[in-house]
């Protein structure tokens, strides 16, 4: 059998390889990161508010890049509405009910609005809870879910003897929450001027 001669790479051949060799061997001792997948961009409107035209015993600001929508849910209701987000896909569903003087009916809504809350604790990461009191003089507590929930933002104003005003943040996507952060932060903001703004009658 006749030896086989190899042939001598060439010049720059040898150049390339060893170029190769260092980008390896400095590569090795670094963490690699995956980088996180990238969202659709959102286009959040400018903020502007108007007064809420309706007949009902309740009256705040609202964004003016919603729409009012009677509440489909509960037809019996007449002064449930909800305030529809529709370039962003995101509906308020606001409840009222009269207190009529009676305590026992203030500790139901009480009741009612803590546990429409908390029922959502096995999916949340986290509830957040904050006390207000509005420039009229109304108590209210604001909730801040986290995590997989299907409301992250909930909400009432009360006077304490007369009225109570509920409400809750939806979407109308199976995106995850983490995607949808710059939406609940704009809404949660438009919210927060709604409670503040709130008359009742």
């Amino acid at each position: 059998m006749l030896p086989v001669k190899l042939k001598a790479p060439s010049p720059a051949l040898s150049v390339s390889w060893i170029i190769l060799t260092i980008v390896l061997l400095s590569a090795c001792g670094e963490d690699y990161i995956p980088k996180p997948m990238g969202y659709n961009r959102i286009d959040l409107p400018e903020r502007e508010f108007e007064s809420l035209d309706m007949d009902l015993p309740y009256s705040f600001e609202h964004s003016s890049h919603l729409q009012i929508e009677p509440d489909s849910f509960n037809m019996d209701e007449k002064n449930w509405i909800n305030l529809h987000y529709t370039s962003l896909g995101a509906r308020v569903h606001l409840t009222y009910k009269p207190i009529e003087g009676k305590k026992e009916n203030l500790k139901a809504y009480l009741d009612d609005a803590l546990n429409l809350t908390f029922k959502h604790q096995v999916k949340a990461y986290g509830i957040d809870e904050g006390l207000v009191r509005t420039p009229r003089g109304y108590t209210g507590l604001v909730a801040e879910l986290s995590g997989q929930v299907p409301t992250q933002f909930q909400f009432f104003v009360t006077d304490s003897t007369e009225h109570f005003l509920r409400g809750a943040l939806y979407f109308q996507t199976a995106v995850k929450n983490d995607s949808l952060a710059p939406i609940i932060e704009y809404v949660k903001t438009d919210m927060m001027h709604l409670i503040n703004s709130v008359e009742f009658d």
